[in-house]
């Protein structure tokens, strides 16, 4: 790409369920990691890289979500209301579809975590989208360099950065890190309804128009009460 995207778009209306009980009265996106929330900390990034304006989904105790995100005064905070119905990582992109543009916009996991905190990875994810060659360009967590995952991993990757799934392999080496670039015209079309991105990612991967990218920094998962503590923990001890 020519530019870093001036959009994008915060995941941030899930209900938090393997959180709970922390997330019974406080939104996900709000939990705290080393005294800052973790929708602030990705707001921060995304200042850093000089990202314009950031479209926040919200479903989930929403006027806590909408109070933290309009509060902030360094980036445009755009909402896209999922109060009736929680659309998942894929339907709430379509219901979003007319606010996103048509230039590459960045998709973030709420949770999305990695120190230094530094907008390097979205640098990097700019630079490598080639939308002749892709479609979406996934940031990939080495499995083996992270705190807090103990999944299997989700793909494989060729030379040519171009995924394949992990399928009936006992592990792979890649995980996705909740960070990617994406196509807004792949959603042109499809229905408002809760669906998951493995429904356009499927057609992609057929294709090999789904890349992944390294991330080349440490990933913090923070997907329950204990990898909060954890992920906590380490940001302390170095400083972040």
């Amino acid at each position: 790409m020519s530019q870093m995207p001036h959009t994008a778009f915060l995941l941030a209306a899930g209900l938090g369920t393997r959180m709970r009980p922390l997330t019974e009265k406080t939104p996900k996106p709000l939990l705290e990691v080393a005294g800052r929330s973790m929708l602030d900390r990705l707001l921060d990034v995304l200042v850093a890289a000089e990202v314009q304006r950031a479209i926040v989904n919200v479903h989930w105790l929403p006027e806590q979500v909408e109070a933290a995100a309009t509060s902030r005064g360094d980036i445009e905070i755009v909402l896209s209301d999922e109060r009736v119905e929680l659309l998942e990582t894929g339907g709430a992109l379509a219901k979003a579809r007319g606010l996103l543009g048509e230039d590459p916009v960045f998709v973030l996991n709420t949770d999305a975590i990695w120190g230094p905190a530094t907008p390097s990875p979205l640098h990097a994810l700019a630079e490598a989208y080639d939308p002749a060659h892709m479609d979406e360009l996934l940031l990939l967590a080495d499995t083996g360099r992270s705190l807090g995952f103990h999944g299997a991993g989700d793909f494989f990757r060729a030379e040519t950065g171009a995924l394949t799934r992990r399928g009936e392999a006992p592990r792979a080496p890649w995980a996705y890190a909740g960070v990617r670039i994406a196509n807004p015209a792949k959603f042109d079309g499809l229905p408002v309804e809760k669906f998951s991105a493995n429904r356009i990612w499927e057609p992609m991967l057929a294709e090999e128009r789904l890349h992944g990218l390294p991330l080349e920094a440490f990933w913090l998962h923070v997907g329950d009460p204990k990898a909060l503590e954890d992920a906590t923990m380490w940001m302390r001890c170095h400083g972040y």
